[in-house]
């Protein structure tokens, strides 16, 4: 996943696992005949292993999921299943280094790029004879089709933002295209990382682009491997791209499995069934010691929190009017009140949190800009500290008192009364969930729980139809700049990241700013950002939870695996089974 403009809704953990005991088995994949190949986890005849450092070719890898993808089509998707799946298909036009996040040119279509010196003309050189695996040729076509598509009237995406500020796509030639900005865009790698859709399977009007079958079998890659076959809520296979223009991976192919549950993850790792897992924290002691198992752990590039709806979920309404008025937001009934807010955030025992839920494999943080930004990060700000009682009084000095001495604060006769919900299955979220709903009734507050199917729990979100949320965002990348999460226009429900209806024209006029620093130096860029972390933080239409470290336990019997803390994937196709003969 590349840059912070293909951040998506995260599980927690980037590599989310498993096969549940019982569920149906993908069909083989079958590999090429000269290949010889064993089935996936298993040895040859003979037992023969190649030697140290040789690459073999054959095996399958399975990876894990926590639920299932949504759609395959890369300007459509919002959930990091989705483009977890579909990030081995189509090409890009810049990527991040694993290890440091910055831009770069290695494993993306660009051999290379310049900028002009006002900053509004970016032209970028690409590389000659990469195809899909269809035989057609990727070039700059591809990306302005796919560019010209999210701006199209007739896609809904919320990748709305990334083509705001692009003045034009010019296609110099097939090899050299134009990108002109309207205006300074400093982030403007991020909005230029999408995937790129193979235009020539697509209609040239965009008229398809909601309803083709592609979105759910893609006939064409570009990437390692090519779509084989896609069964709900169970599998999705892919094969070797034998075109791909790195190489053909050593793998036959890859499978990704959809399951639930936690203990089942666990156990068909250790058992050797599949080849990698996310771990929840509870399961480090488990594979520690394990010689056939490595631990690769990192700081996520996200984090987790608590989302408050500051608009009345029954009757859901855009930010902004077509000429960009702002429209009166219907108040949430509660939420609305800003004392109601800060009274959740001092309602949280973080320490307790951190320590007993996350089993501290997490990190407080106060507002938006995670430290991993250091240029921007103000370490200044001051998470909100549990403070049971400062919270009870912020309660009562917004008109809710328990009156009858029932445990519930009541105001003009209605409960102090919420829904919170979570994504069912990930059992961290689902004990943050039990653990808030209990804080919260020590202040009086009732609160209803539930934990459901993450597909239902992101419509939500989307339509604006809830009243809390446990969830965090994965992929922010190396730039500060969110303005998808925070600015009034992406306030859009139905499709748009400002899922809480949060509007602050100041904070509006701070993101524009921030990214429309001429030379974008980062020293004159800081100071709108930490404006912004501390307006958000006084705000609070999030309470963050934590900053998250990410553990991802992976079988040995593979070679070649360089795992960053951006990218586990960037090298897939050189990694090989040990235990197949060459």
């Amino acid at each position: 996943m590349m840059g912070r403009k293909w951040f998506s809704f995260t599980m927690l953990v980037v590599l989310v696992a498993a096969v549940l005991a019982g569920c149906a088995q993908p069909v083989p994949i079958a590999p090429p005949v000269e290949s010889g190949a064993a089935a996936p986890g298993e040895a040859v005849a003979g037992g023969e292993t190649a030697p140290a450092g040789e690459a073999t070719s054959g095996g399958v890898w399975t990876r894990i999921d926590l639920s299932d993808a949504s759609i395959l089509n890369p300007i459509l998707w919002s959930d990091n299943t989705s483009s977890g799946i579909g990030g081995f298909f189509y090409p890009s036009l810049i990527s991040v280094d694993p290890q440091s996040g910055a831009y770069v040119t290695d494993g993306s279509m660009s051999e290379s790029w310049e900028v002009s010196e006002d900053g509004l003309i970016w032209t970028f050189h690409l590389r000659d004879g990469v195809t899909w695996s269809d035989g057609d040729p990727v070039d700059a076509a591809d990306f302005k089709y796919t560019y010209d598509a999210v701006a199209s009237d007739l896609v809904e995406t919320p990748r709305k933002s990334l083509v705001e500020k692009i003045q034009s796509i010019d296609v110099v030639d097939p090899l050299t295209l134009q990108v002109v900005f309207t205006e300074v865009k400093c982030d403007g790698f991020g909005d230029l990382g999408l995937g790129w859709l193979p235009s020539h399977l697509y209609a040239a009007d965009f008229s398809d682009i909601m309803t083709s079958p592609l979105n759910e079998a893609p006939a064409a890659s570009a990437g390692p491997f090519v779509f084989q076959s896609w069964t709900r809520d169970d599998n999705v296979i892919m094969t070797r791209n034998e075109t791909y223009w790195e190489s053909a991976p050593n793998m036959d192919g890859l499978i990704t499995r959809i399951v639930p549950d936690a203990g089942a993850r666990l156990a068909q790792l250790l058992s050797g069934e599949i080849d990698v897992t996310g771990l929840e924290p509870t399961q480090l002691a488990s594979v520690e010691d394990n010689p056939d198992i490595t631990v690769f752990s990192a700081n996520d590039d996200g984090y987790d929190f608590l989302g408050l709806n500051l608009a009345n979920p029954d009757n859901p309404q855009p930010g902004k009017d077509e000429d960009g008025n702002l429209i009166e937001q219907d108040p949430h009934p509660i939420l609305s009140d800003l004392n109601v807010r800060k009274a959740i955030a001092h309602a949280l025992d973080y320490k307790t949190i951190i320590d007993s839920v996350y089993l501290g494999r997490g990190y407080q943080i106060a507002s938006n800009v995670l430290p991993a930004v250091e240029w921007a990060h103000d370490p200044s700000i001051q998470p909100y500290d549990y403070d049971r009682e400062l919270a009870k009084q912020l309660l009562e000095e917004a008109g809710w008192i328990d009156s009858n001495g029932d445990g519930i604060r009541e105001k003009d006769g209605a409960e102090l009364k919420l829904q919170l919900i979570t994504n069912a299955g990930n059992k961290v979220r689902e004990d943050l969930g039990a653990l808030v709903q209990d804080q919260l009734a020590q202040i009086g507050m009732s609160v209803d729980f539930q934990a459901i199917d993450f597909g239902t729990l992101v419509d939500n979100l989307l339509a604006q139809t809830y009243d809390m949320v446990i969830i965090g965002w994965t992929g922010l990348g190396s730039d500060p700049n969110d303005d998808a999460f925070w600015r009034t226009d992406f306030d859009t429900p139905g499709s748009g990241f400002n899922f809480v209806s949060y509007q602050n024209p100041k904070i509006d006029e701070l993101l524009q700013a921030g990214i429309a620093v001429p030379g974008c130096s980062t020293e004159e860029r800081a100071p709108y950002y930490q404006q912004i972390q501390q307006i958000i933080h006084d705000d609070v239409p999030y309470v963050f939870i934590s900053g998250g470290v990410g553990d991802t336990g992976y079988n040995n019997r593979w070679a070649g695996i360089d795992p960053g803390p951006w990218s586990f994937y960037w090298n897939v196709h050189q990694w090989f089974n040990k235990n197949l003969t060459p």
